[in-house]
């Protein structure tokens, strides 16, 4: 099992161009965090998230994902996940959570090959 955590400032989120949305977040990322009056929260959050992704990845060996195949969304009862747009190597197992507040977003990951 792996592990991966990062923090951000929300702030570096307010404001940033479209090339850049569209290179971190998938279509379906931006089109819940852009609903929101403020999105930079989600983005942050979500951002902090593929940080910790990639972390875990790395730790268990597996590099060469991007942050754009790298998906997080809800499941039914509304909990956060994470999706992998490609193809991996190893069968991975993610957990997820994500918290933030008026300034700064926070995710912590586990992996766990299968």
């Amino acid at each position: 099992m792996a592990i991966g955590v990062d923090i951000e400032d929300i702030e570096r989120f307010k404001g940033k161009s479209q090339d850049f949305l569209n290179r971190v977040f998938t279509f379906h990322e931006l089109e819940y965090c852009l609903k929101f009056s403020k999105p930079e929260s989600h983005l942050a959050a979500r951002f902090c998230a593929k940080e910790a992704v990639v972390k875990a990845l790395t730790a268990l060996d597996i590099e060469g994902v991007s942050y754009n195949e790298i998906e997080v969304f809800h499941n039914e009862k509304q909990c956060p996940q994470i999706r992998i747009l490609k193809s991996l190597e190893k069968n991975i197992i993610f957990q997820l959570s994500l918290s933030h507040d008026r300034s700064k977003a926070i995710a912590f990951v586990t992996a766990e090959e299968q």
